[in-house]
Order: C-alpha cells, then sequence, then structure tokens
C-alpha cells in the first residue's frame, strides 16, 4: 500500500495490492527490458555518459520516494530494470518502510534487511536509516557500473558487511579505469561511511551528476576516507543473510546460503564479536593508561574559524593552515557573489579534532535556467519581454534577412542551453532584405525596366504619361528616386512614362551624303538606322529610306537609311582626327582605337589598320594612327 502512492516514471507502478484467500497479490506495471544487474553481467562495465545517464534516473525515482516519506532500503541493479527505450525504472519496495517509523532497519531486533552487498554501514550495524542509506547504495550501484565489479566482496555475507563497517572507502583509479575525476568523486562521497559527509538529498545527487557530465574534468569533492580506524561502532546480534529478493543479486560468490552455511555463517559472527570485545577492553586499557594525555581532548582540539564570505582560494588555505581538512562543495546563490563560501559545516567556533573535515559550500554565482526558445517570435520586443522575466539581460542583433523585419531568426546561447541568471542573451532580428541601390531607368521602356526591377526587388508605379520630344514612346522619363540611392527591399518607384514628342514629316534625304542626311534628321528630331550596300561606284550616298519622304512618324522614331560603299578601307592619310572618322562612318566602318604615334605632320592621320584599300565588310572597325607630337593624346 506504501508502494502504491508512488507514481513516477522511474518508479515501476504499482497498480493493486490485495488478498484471495490466504494469498496476498500485487498488481504491478510490466517493464519489457532487462534489470540493470543482467545488463551489467553482459556488457562488464557500462560507458561513462550512460551510467551518468542511468544514475540521474534512478536519483529522479529515489528523490520522489523520499518525498513521500518512503526509503527504499534494496537498491541494487537487480532491482533496477530498465525499458528499450533506456528509461530506469526502480522496482521491489517490498522492505521499503516508512521514514518516520523509529525501526526503520529492522522488522525484528537482530533482522537487518537488504541485499548484503549494497548495505550502508549503518544499515548493517542496525542503526535507524534515512535518505543518505538508499544514496550509499546508490554509490555501490554507480561504482558497480563504471569498474564492472562490486567494492566489497567476501566469502560470507557478515565478511562483507563488515567490510561495509571498517574497510577504506573505495576510491577509483580515473587513469586505469578511464572514468572522468568529476564522477570519480561523486562515487568517494556518496561511498563515505558516515551519514553526514555524504549527500543529504537524491536531488543533490542528480545535480553534481549533470555538473560532472558537463564539466568532467573538475573533481569538486577530491577522494576521503572516514572509515574508522579500529573501531566497527555498535554492532547488533548475529546478523543472518539478507531476505531473498524477486530480482535476486547476479554476483559472486554465492547466490544462496544453505543450512550449514548460515551455521557457519554464525559462528564466525560470533568469533568476530569475540574479537571486537577484546579490541574495546584493548582500548579502554589504553585510554586509561595514557589519561595524562588524553584526560582533556578539547586541548587538543581545534576551533574552526569563520570561513563564510571568503573566496573560494582564501578559506580553503586557511581551513588547511588551521590543521583542518577541507572539503568544497559548490551551490548556486541569488546573494552570495561566485566563489565565495555561502556556509560550513561545522559552524564557526566550533572544536573539532585536527584532520577533521570542513565542508565549504562555495558560491557558482546566480542560479542556472534552461533557456527558452525564443526564434520565430514575430515581435523582437515579445521574445525580450519573456527572456528579461527569466532574469536574463537581452541584446537585439540586427541583420538582414528574408525572414519578417522585426521577427528573431535565431538566439546566442542556443534554446534549452543551462544559462547562468543575469547573463546576456543575444537575440538576432531579422531587418528584412538589404536595402538595394536604385538603377538609372530613364530611357529604358517599361517592359525593360520592370524586368530590372523584378530582379532589384521594387516595383514600378506610372504615375503619368507625358510627351516627350527626346524620348520613344513607352520609354521612361523621370523617376522621383534617384540612381544610386539604397532603398529598403520591395519599395516602390514613382515613373513618369514617355508618349512621344509628336509627329513629324520624315525629310528627304535621299541622294544626300553620310553626314548632311545625318543632320536633316537630327534637325527633325529622328534617329537614323543605318544598312548597307557595297557597290564599286559607292560615293557614300543615300539610296534609299524608310519611312519614305514626308511620311508623318512621331518625334523621336527611328529612320532606316540604306547607305552606298565601297566595301574597302578609304584612304584618310593626312586628314584630321575628325574627318576621318567622318570618312570611315560614310564608308559604313567605325573607329575601333586612335593610336598616336611621332610619324608624319603633326595632328594629321599617317596610316590605318587595316591599311587604306584593303577589302573590309561594313560595320567593321579600323584603328586610326595620328601623329600626336605636340598635341595630348
Amino acid at each position: 500500500e506504501s508502494a502504491a502512492r508512488l507514481s513516477h516514471p522511474n518508479i515501476v507502478n504499482t497498480y493493486d495490492v490485495g488478498r484471495e484467500g490466504e494469498t496476498y497479490y500485487i498488481v504491478m506495471e510490466l517493464v519489457d527490458g532487462p534489470s540493470l544487474a543482467e545488463i551489467i553481467a553482459a556488457d562488464g562495465k557500462l560507458p561513462e555518459p550512460v551510467a551518468i545517464d542511468y544514475a540521474a534516473q534512478i536519483c529522479s525515482g529515489l528523490a520522489y520516494a523520499h518525498r513521500q516519506g518512503l526509503l527504499h532500503r534494496d537498491v541494487k541493479p537487480a532491482n533496477i530494470l530498465v525499458t528499450k527505450d533506456d528509461v530506469c525504472k526502480l522496482s521491489d519496495f517490498g522492505i521499503a518502510r516508512a521514514v518516520s517509523q523509529q525501526t526503520m532497519a529492522m522488522t525484528k531486533p537482530g533482522l537487518v534487511m537488504g541485499s548484503v552487498f549494497y548495505l550502508s554501514p549503518e544499515q548493517a550495524q542496525g542503526h535507524d536509516l534515512h535518505e543518505t542509506s538508499d544514496l550509499y547504495s546508490l554509490g555501490i550501484v554507480l561504482y558497480q557500473m563504471l569498474t564492472g565489479k562490486l567494492p566489497f566482496a567476501g566469502e560470507s555475507p557478515v565478511t562483507v558487511a563488515l567490510k561495509h563497517i571498517s574497510d577504506p572507502v573505495p576510491t577509483i583509479d580515473t587513469a586505469k579505469i578511464g572514468v572522468s575525476p568529476a564522477l570519480a568523486s561523486i562515487v568517494n562521497r556518496l561511498l563515505q561511511k558516515n551519514p553526514a559527509h555524504r549527500f543529504q538529498s537524491a536531488s543533490d545527487v542528480a545535480s553534481t551528476l549533470r555538473e560532472a557530465r558537463e564539466r568532467p574534468g573538475f573533481a569538486p569533492y577530491g577522494t576521503a576516507n572516514d572509515a574508522p580506524a579500529q573501531s566497527f561502532g555498535t554492532v547488533s546480534a548475529p546478523q543472518p543473510p539478507p531476505r531473498p529478493s524477486r530480482f535476486p543479486d547476479t554476483l559472486p560468490p554465492f547466490t544462496s546460503i544453505s543450512e550449514d552455511d548460515e551455521r557457519k555463517t554464525r559462528s564466525g559472527s560470533w568469533m568476530i564479536l569475540g574479537l571486537l570485545a577484546l579490541l574495546a577492553i584493548a582500548t579502554a586499557v589504553g585510554y586509561f593508561t595514557f589519561g595524562n594525555r588524553l584526560s582533556n581532548p578539547l586541548a587538543q582540539s581545534i576551533s574552526v574559524g569563520d570561513y563564510v564570505n571568503m573566496s573560494d582560494s582564501q578559506a580553503y588555505k586557511s581551513v588547511v593552515n588551521a590543521g583542518l581538512v577541507p572539503r568544497l562543495l559548490h551551490s548556486s546563490s541569488d546573494t552570495v557573489p561566485a566563489n565565495k563560501v555561502i556556509r560550513q559545516t561545522p559552524s564557526a567556533g566550533t572544536k573539532s579534532a585536527k584532520d577533521s573535515v570542513v565542508e565549504l559550500v562555495v558560491s557558482n554565482g546566480l542560479p542556472t535556467l534552461g533557456l527558452r526558445d525564443v526564434r520565430g517570435f514575430a515581435s523582437a520586443d515579445d521574445a525580450k519581454r519573456l527572456l528579461t522575466e527569466d532574469k536574463f539581460a537581452v541584446r537585439l542583433q540586427p541583420r538582414f534577412d528574408a525572414a519578417p523585419k522585426g521577427s528573431v531568426i535565431d538566439q546566442k546561447p542556443a534554446p534549452g542551453s543551462q544559462v547562468r541568471q543575469g547573463s546576456t542573451v543575444l537575440l538576432i532580428v531579422s531587418q528584412g532584405l538589404a536595402p538595394v541601390k536604385m538603377p538609372n531607368l530613364v530611357s529604358q521602356s517599361l517592359t525593360d525596366a520592370n524586368k530590372l526591377a523584378a530582379q532589384f526587388g521594387f516595383t514600378i508605379n506610372v504615375t503619368e504619361k507625358a510627351p516627350f520630344d527626346t524620348y520613344a514612346p513607352n520609354a521612361i522619363a523621370q523617376q522621383d528616386v534617384k540612381p544610386g540611392t539604397l532603398v529598403d527591399h520591395g519599395s516602390t518607384v514613382n515613373v513618369v512614362v514617355s508618349s512621344g514628342g509628336g509627329l513629324v514629316a520624315v525629310p528627304d534625304v535621299g541622294a544626300r551624303d553620310y553626314k548632311s542626311a545625318m543632320a536633316l534628321l537630327a534637325q527633325a528630331g529622328l534617329k537614323p538606322i543605318f544598312i548597307y550596300s557595297i557597290q564599286s561606284d559607292a560615293n557614300g550616298s543615300i539610296i534609299q529610306q524608310t519611312p519614305d519622304p514626308g511620311t508623318q512618324i512621331q518625334r523621336g522614331s527611328s529612320v532606316t537609311l540604306n547607305l552606298s560603299v565601297p566595301g574597302e578601307v578609304p584612304d584618310t592619310q593626312n586628314m584630321s582626327l575628325q574627318d576621318a572618322e567622318d570618312t570611315l562612318a560614310a564608308a559604313g566602318y567605325s573607329v575601333g582605337n586612335v593610336a598616336y604615334t611621332s610619324e608624319g605632320n603633326p595632328g594629321k592621320v599617317v596610316r590605318t589598320e587595316p591599311e587604306a584599300g584593303t577589302k573590309l565588310g561594313p560595320t567593321g572597325s579600323v584603328t586610326i594612327y595620328v601623329n600626336g607630337t605636340g598635341s595630348t593624346p
């Protein structure tokens, strides 16, 4: 009925208890998976991350049971079931007893409950039990997961029980076993003989395990050994073997004890008790023999100093200099700065024997919290307000991004990180797409301008159409955003589109030479387009035009002119540069380059390339060489 009160993910649920005739039954959750004992038997030792995960889950279940006022009293691998999803579940609360009961360790005087390999020293001696007893058993389980073996073994249950009481606290060789110093120090603290020297709650163990996973190289507790030098403490009557369990231990050197073995065990127990009695007598004789030196033990004790608010390094040195042994623990604090001592045990002024342990709880600063995920918030102000309520400082950093403007696109540290209160959280806030540089749209057709706008990420709004002599119909004549100006992505530019410059009559340029035909068309506000006809008697005149002379067309429109050309490079030697360019244009050629030389007459064309008379199709390119003496090229 006590176990039925427990409902937790890391405890095998008990659904019902009852009685059918003379038979008592329990209805329990079915766990599809092996016991931890079977896993250790198959794999030997477990990887450190797995051991930490399993131990943290066991702590979670124990912490819940302890809060409900129940001790397990038989924590061992055979009573820990592991599902296929690696969820650990504590089982077999059959010997659990309420913490409020006075005889928590026994059902009757002299009968010790639990499995001998995992008994705490106080449980083996029949003393009252507290949560720390379950934590000692957890330490044995964690030691076994990491090393693949038990810390204490022997030929009989009594031998093993006495080792729990008197043998040195086992330590893990971190270099040999490959276990981190942080985890080894946690195991060492769990296995201290004195319950006051262990962790005081399963929640503390779980928190420390998480810290060990984050900082494996830092051993906060070091190693200690509080085993008694000669005294075994209070020893009860001879103790029988532990009660059988539904999940029996699978570890050597025995799995069951016969009646003969039990008689031998009891006989051996009485022999050990006799030896202990003799040892106690010898100790008493020694005490009275050297009474003069020991009659006043406080004269040899040390007054514990006040280390609160000291730095951890200063307090550590002070404790050592006083002849005491410091043990540093760490805890978060809202009021005490980091690396300062929050509290101490024993308190200041307490008389302690030389080499006694002084526990110093050192502040880690403000507590840490899991950072919530605010990515995707449409408003950075909303995200900032939530994080501020969690006691974080918030800094906003803008970034151009395709996400909506003002939304949170990223955060640092990452969501879910354990972050100390008061730390700064950086929020990356979208500023929308990067601004674009406005191109020059004037003189481009509206169709081409719209294609350019789509490429750059802005839109065009036609405010009006108006006649312009200098722009063709449907060409952009004006824009309200100056070219080169940076504008936001998605901005709108207003334009005025030309409707043309009015109708003009096409002049008659037939039989005219190239130069005069160009002048007449420019005067009418029209643009020439040339096509070329190679004729043997060509003189560079217009032999045909389209549209015909007198046709009414929009100002700014084009007129196609058919120009007769000889098909060979004309002679431009000794011409001025301008005359040479006009002559080449009348022959259908363009000037590719002008090169300057010291040959020939100053300022005159020396030669062309290709040379004069060379056959060359119209629209070809000709290089002109000019005497540049006395002039600036």
